[in-house]
């Protein structure tokens, strides 16, 4: 026993082989000129299409087998000197075959010869032609007996322009044949829901869908006629169409319908009619997904905005964004099972919109992320991974169009948005924030701005309730707090006191922290006071954050390596200021030195008090230049490089790297590029000696790096000597 699928292939075999044997005795027929005979077997061959056995996949293939040798008997009846009839009489005899389905295939295909004859009116036939194929009402046969005569007219529409054109309404009469051919099928389209049994509706469906280009196609030949203009569209094509769609009442025909017509209308016609489109969007029935239509609508007029800056003043004209607006809020509201996910895809759709079209008005973006508020505040917990994936295309629109976090910081209703993401979206929401801040340079210079931010961070710098922060990794967590730390120096305010009332804004956010972020965060807020201290000539507040600094050092860290980091930061920190008197500059200074040289090991001793000689030579316009005392920390950092390399020799028996030296060495080269005249280039001609004389000796290790090192210094050397001017003068002397 055969099952569905062996059963259908071996109907369609037999149909195929049908019309195969038939096709055989038309073709000997033609060739004989013999018309009755060729009427004969060509009705035979086409009763093959009475079928109702077949799925919509299968029918097809028996369709085209059919359509194929229907091309040929055209060109035969074309000829009207091989069969001795005129076009006339051979359309009223194809009307006595015996069936039905034969004899409307035959009169479409004699139907197409006699408008091409020009001996009737287009309209005439055309009318006729479409009443006739009344007769056939099984919605698969229907269907494709209705999509052939589409096929076989769409060239001889009476339209403007065309051959075939008539009186005055003429394009009318072409919008007419075309609509009505359209309601046709998709009243057969609609039918197949109801046949067979209610248990195989998804098998339908399925069969349902295979079918629905062959209803959209009238869409697309109605949208390529040319007498179709903006005013006939308007008042004729568009609300008949639409009709059709409401009154059909069925999901799938009104969701494909209203996305051929988004598809295959020009895009200033839906601008002109967007009133008309969107008011059919709440009549469809609730179980078709408006967000998508409505979505594909938005995107479509977002690209047609940004083809030009000239069609602009049209979005305003027809106040688009008002439509669109409140289209989406009646479908929402009409459509209560709608899912969050849904209506914020709406939403993000028309902020979309929204920024392409009208990205001056702020007021418009606030105003959807206000709507999408509203309906978040509906829902206890969003707890759909897909509507907080859409929430997040909401936030990140704004940054990815203003390229600029401070636009975002003057809405309103982004916070209030944040505010519905769970913790770890909302963290990660907050890392795309401060990241656009950092991409684009951003500086939030006013202290509201500032307070608004904080609160966008709020996962970052505390413990949001519900947050389990052992669950966090390690790397993950030092990734969020190093970039809240470099989003405080992007806090900037020329202005003391404004500037002020940011570093208290700040202090209040991060130290609620605890004791995991502090290290991370007061650092950073430390050196924004100093550069407000600093920026507003405050020397005893400055020397304090100094004396405090010390007093750390000296109290609170012990481990060898965190020294290193605090003293650099130390010595990089006060080299940048400049609000110190000579005395208070000198203590400082001298504390940083010695601290510098009481570091643990020798190497970072000597890279701490080297980096102390900058110190004492600032490039600013005013700032220090002491030759005298740079030359002192460099020769002071020779002194323990030359120590390290004799304990090494004493601990191993042999020398160690010489890359200090080469370090300090680059660090001659460059006090002496800055015109320090206590940097010579005797000094600097000794120091490369001392270095080669290092590098040979048998007790020194090889070291590749600070091989590469010193050789990557002297090609410089050398470029500088080559460059001539004034530079290449000072650097001629020095041999290499």
């Amino acid at each position: 026993m055969l099952n569905g699928t062996e059963d259908e292939e071996k109907w369609l075999a037999e149909g195929i082989a049908g019309i195969q044997h038939n096709a055989f005795y038309m073709h000997r027929a033609l060739d004989s000129n013999n018309l009755r005979e060729a009427l004969k077997y060509s009705a035979q061959m086409l009763s093959e299409l009475r079928t109702s056995k077949l799925s919509p996949h299968k029918y097809y293939e028996l369709y085209m087998r059919a359509f194929d040798e229907l091309k040929r008997l055209e060109l035969f009846f074309k000829d009207d000197s091989k069969h001795g009839v005129s076009v006339v009489d051979l359309y009223e005899l194809v009307q006595h075959a015996g069936n039905i389905l034969p004899r409307l295939y035959l009169l479409c295909t004699v139907g197409s010869i006699y408008i091409k004859s020009k001996e009737a009116p287009a309209k005439e036939v055309l009318k006729d032609l479409v009443e006739m194929c009344r007769g056939v009402q099984h919605p698969i046969r229907g269907l494709f007996l209705r999509s052939y005569l589409a096929q076989i007219s769409r060239d001889k529409l009476p339209d403007i322009g065309s051959e075939y054109e008539g009186d005055a309404d003429t394009v009318m009469d072409a919008v007419d044949f075309v609509l009505q051919n359209f309601t046709e099928m998709n009243k057969l389209w609609v039918r197949m829901q109801h046949q067979g049994p209610g248990g195989v509706r998804e098998k339908r469906e399925k069969e349902r869908s295979e079918l629905q280009d062959l209803v959209g196609k009238n869409l697309h030949v109605l949208s390529q006629i040319e007498g179709v203009d903006l005013e006939m569209y308007k008042e004729t094509v568009l609300p008949r169409v639409l009709e059709q769609v409401v009154n059909c009442k069925d999901d799938l025909a009104q969701y494909y319908l209203m996305d051929c017509i988004i598809q295959v209308f020009p895009d200033e016609y839906h601008l002109q009619t967007l009133e008309t489109l969107l008011g059919a969007c709440p009549q469809l029935q609730p179980t078709v997904d408006v967000k998508t239509v409505l979505s594909r609508l938005m995107d479509r007029l977002s690209n047609y905005a940004a083809s030009s800056a000239d069609v602009l003043p049209e979005f305003l004209q027809v106040e688009a964004f008002s439509k669109l607006s409140n289209a989406i809020g009646k479908v929402i509201e009409a459509q209560l099972d709608m899912p969050a996910v849904g209506a914020i895809t709406l939403y993000v759709s028309l902020l979309t919109f929204t920024l392409r079209v009208h990205p001056d008005r702020l007021d418009h973006v606030d105003q959807v992320l206000g709507a999408c508020v509203k309906k978040l505040s509906n829902i206890p917990k969003l707890e759909d991974s897909r509507a907080m994936k859409q929430v997040v295309a909401l936030l990140s629109a704004p940054l990815e169009k203003y390229n600029d976090i401070v636009t975002a910081l003057t809405l309103s209703n982004y916070p209030r948005v944040m505010d519905h993401l769970d913790i770890g979206t909302n963290k990660l929401m907050a890392m795309v924030i401060i990241q656009s801040i950092m991409k684009n340079n951003s500086c939030i210079s006013t202290a509201d701005k500032v307070e608004v931010l904080f609160k966008l961070i709020k996962g970052l710098i505390k413990d949001i309730d519900g947050a389990d922060v052992d669950e966090l990794e390690e790397e993950d967590f030092k990734e969020e707090q190093n970039s809240v730390a470099r989003l405080i120096h992007m806090l900037y305010n020329d202005e003391p006191e404004e500037m002020l009332k940011i570093i208290c804004i700040v202090r209040k956010h991060t130290m609620v922290g605890g004791p995991k972020r502090l290290p991370f965060t007061v650092s950073s807020l430390v050196f924004s006071a100093l550069r407000a201290a600093n920026g507003c000539d405050i020397e005893h507040v400055a020397y304090e954050f100094f004396t405090q600094a010390f007093l750390l050092y000296e109290e609170e860290i012990a481990d060898s390596k965190a020294q290193v980091t605090a003293i650099h930061l130390i010595i990089g920190t006060l080299q940048r200021m400049n609000v110190f008197g000579v005395e208070n500059r000198d203590t400082l200074t001298h504390k940083a030195t010695g601290y510098s040289a009481r570091l643990l090991k020798k190497a970072d001793q000597c890279r701490a008090v080297y980096a102390c000689s900058h110190l004492f030579w600032v490039d600013d316009q005013d700032g220090i230049k002491d030759g005298e005392r740079v030359l002192l920390c460099l020769k002071r950092a020779l002194r323990i490089a030359n120590a390290a390399q004799q304990m090494a020799n004493v601990a191993r028996g042999s020398g160690g790297p010489v890359s200090l030296f080469v370090e300090i060495l680059n660090k001659y080269i460059y006090f002496f590029e800055k015109g320090n005249k206590q940097i010579t280039s005797s000094a600097i001609q000794g120091l490369i000696e001392l270095i080669n004389t290092e590098m040979q000796s048998d007790s020194t290790n090889p070291d590749s790096v600070a091989d590469a090192f010193l050789a990557s210094t002297l090609r410089y050397i050398q470029f500088q000597k080559q460059k001539g001017g004034v530079m290449g003068e000072k650097f001629e002397s020095i041999k290499l």
